[in-house]
């Protein structure tokens, strides 16, 4: 045998192993799809939604009041330390000033409002309470 001989066998060889590959691979085949060729057939799935966790920490020395609206009116109803990272619900961008500023902030899993004055956000600020 010659070495052209080897050489074009080899490469037939290789071609024979890499068609049998595709022609054993599984084609991708989607289910619970309509089939047909255009954009009328094809279909998407929305993500699950994902809970946003609004965050802040609090600025405020030594603490923060919780009040049980959005204003000094009341009596404080508890008070959150200094560092404290606090999930909130939503913000009322329209309360009480506090130097300032007119935002409060709903507290998420508990009763009360913060001065979003003596509040740092770590996430997006929440939406607007309902």
């Amino acid at each position: 045998m010659s070495a052209p001989t080897i050489g074009h066998r080899a490469i037939s060889v290789l071609a024979g192993v890499l068609l049998a590959g595709t022609a054993l691979a599984a084609p991708a085949v989607a289910t619970g799809h309509p089939s047909g060729p255009g954009p009328e057939s094809f279909t998407t799935q929305a993500e699950p939604s994902v809970a946003v966790v609004h965050k802040g920490r609090v600025i405020a020395r030594p603490a923060v009041n919780v009040r049980p609206t959005p204003n000094t009116s009341r009596p404080p109803i508890g008070s959150i330390p200094y560092g404290t990272v606090i999930e909130l619900a939503c913000k009322k961008s329209n309360g009480e000033v506090v130097d300032g500023n007119p935002r409060w902030y709903k507290l998420l899993g508990r009763a009360g409002w913060v001065a979003a004055r003596w509040v740092e956000n770590v996430t997006a600020a929440p939406p607007e309470c309902p």
